[in-house]
């Protein structure tokens, strides 16, 4: 159910406790004339809570920003319902929006007494606003134009069949990409030919967009462990459900996120460790640099009371 009037968008989700799938997709809805969906991970076991995520998957005419708001709705108590927000997610022609957001942990949400899942149904209001428009000149505004291959002839007969268009977009397989991407897709196909094969939308504005969050996802996995934090490890996860709900084969993808979850892991436990025994070497030094004075002074008592005694001395 969407109110255009005041941006806001109505899921109630029945029989969210029988849910199987890692991830559903709401169905697409219009509000400050972009169509977005929301997603929700109702088997999200490694964070033990419940994620939901926001998308618009549309190619955008203008450099903008958003603020997006998402609430939990407790249906016995409308104040205790929980709310969540971001503020100004970019949204270009190159980057469509996509984040996620944890609301609440499993043990929460399932609780009989908070209200936020009567009779197995869940209710979720999404709020959308388009903050403003970066304006520039009237080419830089306008979308690319995509055209179909049979416009310029066709590619090669190889694996990957490329057609440029001037000099925007290139289609690689299906898919239209810009020039700075085709050689990254390209890649990809050649590792991973089937990858897309079973990808069932002929949407090429869409079909774009998978691009954009599949190379969004890899260029996230390149990051060091380190700098990644869990939120965007919970993003990247939610972009690999995303992806396998519309139709890629990205088992690959899964298994290097968990890599890189096991690295993020060790790189954590490693550094307090390190950290631990830091303090416990400058503890030890402590007492090596005390014992080794009080050796030195002990030497020089045994070194003074070592001396025979002279004829004299003893006379």
């Amino acid at each position: 159910m969407v109110n255009e009037a005041d941006n806001k968008f109505t899921w109630v989700i029945k029989d969210f406790s029988s849910l199987q799938s890692e991830a559903i997709i709401s169905d697409r809805f219009l509000i400050g004339g972009y169509k977005w969906h929301l997603l929700v991970y109702p088997k999200r076991t490694h964070t033990n809570c419940l994620i939901l995520g926001v998308a618009t998957f549309e190619s955008l005419p203008l450099r903008e920003h958003a603020k997006f708001s998402v609430k939990l709705v407790n249906q016995i108590s409308e104040k205790s319902s929980i709310l969540r927000e971001v503020k100004k997610w970019r949204v270009d022609l190159e980057v469509p929006l996509f984040g996620v957001l944890k609301l609440i942990t499993f043990t929460q949400l399932h609780s009989k007494d908070n209200g936020l899942l009567v009779n197995d149904e869940l209710e979720i209001v999404g709020e959308v606003d388009i903050l403003q428009a970066i304006e520039g000149s009237q080419e830089a505004a306008q979308p690319k134009k995509r055209r179909k291959m049979d416009d310029y002839g066709t590619g090669s007969s190889d694996l990957h069949k490329e057609t440029r268009v001037g000099n925007e977009t290139v289609d690689v397989n299906g898919f239209q990409v810009s020039t700075s991407q085709v050689a990254s897709v390209r890649c990809i196909f050649e590792k991973h030919p089937d990858f897309a094969s079973k990808v069932r939308s002929n949407n090429q504005h869409l079909k774009s967009s998978y691009i954009n969050v599949l190379l969004g996802l890899i260029e996230t996995l390149c990051q060091l462990p380190e700098k990644l934090s869990d939120d965007d490890l919970d993003e990247a996860s939610a972009a690999v459900s995303y992806l396998t709900q519309v139709g890629f084969k990205v088992d690959w993808l899964e298994e290097k996120l968990e890599e890189v979850r096991e690295k993020k892991t060790k790189v954590y436990t490693g550094k307090a460790q390190l950290q631990h025994m830091e303090e416990e070497f400058k503890v030890l030094n402590k007492k090596c640099l005390e014992l080794k004075d009080l050796v030195e002074k002990q030497n020089a008592d045994v070194t003074a009371a070592n001396v025979a005694l002279s004829f004299s001395d003893v006379v």
